[in-house]
């Protein structure tokens, strides 16, 4: 089995190489290949990815202007040639050390996709941030209630998926309106959709967090109109 690996990077110069080097070390008997989309990063990132262009198993692709981590993705998506797609971001709230777990129930042949929850099992987690927590969970609260899944982290960004299922869904979304749409549209397809515990260490805005509360509102109008009106 091949994985792909798309990583979408916007302005992630310092911690880039440090994620990177777990992605290349995760514990996983599978072949590998590392898709870096830098959506117009002005930091320093480009300089960095520069070093990594044309490393065996590793492509950088570069967004002329900033579009978002959906464009990223869909950008992504036309260049995988692997049996299972990981999306990772590129900062180090998510740890690739959770790989194996991710990928079990679809090797295993029980799931066409698998969410990976900061909100269940017994992995260490970053406490931070209460109002984040809850509002996580009530839009992936009336994500359910619309898509009828039974997600407890539909905003998670490990998402996996078999390929061939990757590839039925258009991703229309720029920014991170891709989530629910996501969401909505495996649902729709009828997809086999496992949940495995991760664990998370989460950063602060003065760390480089990015999403807002703007983005929160954002993601109601998404969940209703990829669930309501396709």
């Amino acid at each position: 089995m091949k994985l792909s690996i798309i990583i979408p990077v916007y302005n992630e110069r310092d911690c880039f190489d440090v994620l990177l080097a777990r992605v290349k070390a995760a514990p996983v008997d599978h072949d590998k290949e590392i898709i870096i989309v830098d959506d117009a990063s002005t930091d320093g990132t480009r300089e960095v990815l520069a070093k990594h262009e044309g490393a065996e198993n590793v492509r950088v692709i570069l967004h002329d202007r900033n579009r978002g981590k959906g464009a990223a993705i869909r950008t992504g998506q036309h260049h995988v040639t692997g049996d299972v797609v990981l999306i990772q971001d590129a900062d180090l709230e998510y740890d690739p050390a959770d790989y194996p777990k991710l990928l079990a129930p679809i090797v295993d042949g029980r799931a066409d996709v698998v969410y990976g929850s900061r909100f269940v099992g017994s992995e260490a987690h970053h406490v931070m941030y209460f109002w984040h927590m809850v509002a996580n969970k009530a839009l992936t609260l009336l994500s359910n209630m619309l898509s009828n899944l039974n997600l407890t982290d539909m905003e998670t960004c490990y998402k996996v998926f078999r390929t061939d299922v990757f590839r039925r869904i258009t991703i229309k979304e720029n920014r991170f309106g891709f989530e629910p749409e996501v969401t909505a549209k495996i649902a729709r397809l009828g997809a086999r959709v496992y949940e495995v515990g991760i664990s998370y260490a989460g950063r602060t805005f003065a760390q480089g967090k990015k999403i807002t509360w703007r983005d929160g509102l954002k993601a109601l109008w998404y969940i209703l109109k990829y669930n309501l009106f396709r």
